[in-house]
């Protein structure tokens, strides 16, 4: 086994989840996963606790949606929320064969899906949970890039020292929470949010791997104005591009995409919290240096910000409730991140990069 897979399982053990005796984890997995699923079950046996391994795939989903009448979409499943209610642990590993499986599959389906377990989603993010990839030649294809340069890439971005990591992220989320709003501006953005009585939480590894963000969740009729999304992203198995959002009193008032927009149309009309972020975040991780097409490693490429439509985070003071949860990336080269009368970012620089000698 290449040892940096079984680098990968002790950082999701020990620094991400830190199982302990007698816990109860689920793994939930992707075939393709199978050797950090190995290597994952001699470190949590090592750290005493107890370990089921579930077992799903893009086709096998697909299968589900192709059969399932809406009826049966709309049904909780409960032996599903059983385990999760029961777990002190929860590992997602992302390692598809097919990122286009649902891709002619109609995103209401998916949606009255999604709606169906949003309850026990709310109970997986009150365990330690994370989630992370196992380099495969499907992801490898997506970003371009062959295998081997596609598990450097991987290892390059999530074998680190998170504890050192962590230092600038929690002096960012310091600077933030001293001021009550955040502003966005740059190429067809200027976007103005309200953080009064929210948390900003600096993501330093513990449910991404790997991570580097630092986020909160917006006062939910404060964002007011205009943001350009330049990143492309993967959502409903369709890549959507160049998304333009305008807000007045926290809500979409007007939309577009320069590809997708009917799938992004779908989106934004899933309930009435769709309507709305549920966060906005700035991306820190420099080791992370282009886009992939996947948003676990996307979203915290350095120089970039991102805004999710939908349900925010609780331990963010977030209320805002949806059965989707999209984040869309603007690159900030050309921008401003304020927060109050802080410059945050500028000029390529966080303000912590301009005071270094």
């Amino acid at each position: 086994m290449d040892p940096r897979i079984e680098e990968h399982a002790r950082i999701l053990v020990e620094w991400s989840t830190e199982v302990k005796p007698g816990d109860m984890v689920v793994i939930n997995a992707t075939p393709d996963a199978h050797e950090l699923v190995v290597a994952l079950h001699k470190e949590i046996a090592k750290a005493g606790g107890r370990v089921v391994t579930l077992m799903s795939s893009e086709e096998a989903l697909r299968a589900y949606f192709d059969g399932a009448s809406e009826e049966t979409l709309q049904l909780v499943p409960k032996h599903l929320k059983a385990i999760t209610e029961n777990c002190d642990v929860y590992i997602a590993l992302r390692s598809p064969v097919n990122t286009k499986a649902l891709a002619n599959v109609d995103p209401k389906r998916v949606l009255l899906d999604s709606k169906s377990q949003q309850e026990i989603q709310d109970i997986r993010l009150g365990k330690r949970w994370t989630l992370s990839v196992h380099p495969c030649q499907t992801l490898a294809q997506q970003a371009n890039m062959s295998l081997e340069e596609y598990r450097d890439f991987v290892y390059g971005a999530t074998l680190v020292n998170w504890a050192e990591e962590s230092k600038m992220m929690y002096v960012m989320k310091e600077h933030l929470e001293k001021h009550n709003d955040v502003r966005y501006i740059g190429p067809k953005t200027d976007l103005f949010a309200s953080t009064k009585g929210r948390i900003w939480v600096a993501s330093i590894g513990k449910h991404n791997m790997p991570s580097g963000e630092v986020f909160t969740a917006p006062v939910d009729d404060s964002v007011e104005g205009k943001i350009y999304f330049d990143i492309p992203f993967l959502q409903l198995g369709k890549v959507i591009e160049g998304v333009k959002l305008t807000f007045e009193k926290g809500k979409v008032t007007d939309f577009s995409a320069e590809k997708e927009e009917a799938t992004l149309k779908q989106i934004i009309e899933t309930d009435e919290g769709s309507r709305r972020l549920g966060e906005i975040a700035i991306g820190t991780n420099r080791g992370i240096k282009q886009y992939t097409l996947n948003m676990l490693f996307d979203e915290k490429i350095g120089d970039t910000v991102h805004c999710a439509l939908g349900r925010a985070y609780k331990e963010c003071n977030g209320v805002n409730e949806s059965a989707v949860h999209v984040d869309m990336i603007k690159s900030m080269h050309k921008g401003e991140i304020h927060a109050g009368d802080e410059l945050i970012y500028s000029k390529g620089k966080y303000f912590y990069e301009r005071t270094k000698k």
